[in-house]
């Protein structure tokens, strides 16, 4: 599985979730669901604009952690 990072980002970068969306072009809304980690998907323009915003790499925002579970979900 894919864990997202952002809110560790968002931290870091002493930056909420307003001031994100209005720089990367995207609703408080679809920033809330990369957050919360509940996106199926993202687009490499958004990811390359919120890792300029927040001058990061993504890998500080994207994270793969093994299924220890067996099952795919």
């Amino acid at each position: 599985m894919i864990k997202i990072n952002l809110d560790i980002m968002l931290i870091k970068r002493n930056m909420g979730v307003t001031e994100l969306a209005e720089k990367v072009g995207i609703t408080q809304a679809n920033i809330s669901i990369l957050k919360t980690g509940k996106a199926k998907a993202i687009r490499f323009s958004t990811l390359e604009k919120i890792c300029q915003v927040l001058n990061c790499q993504p890998g500080d925002i994207l994270e793969y952690v093994p299924n220890t579970t067996g099952m795919d979900t």
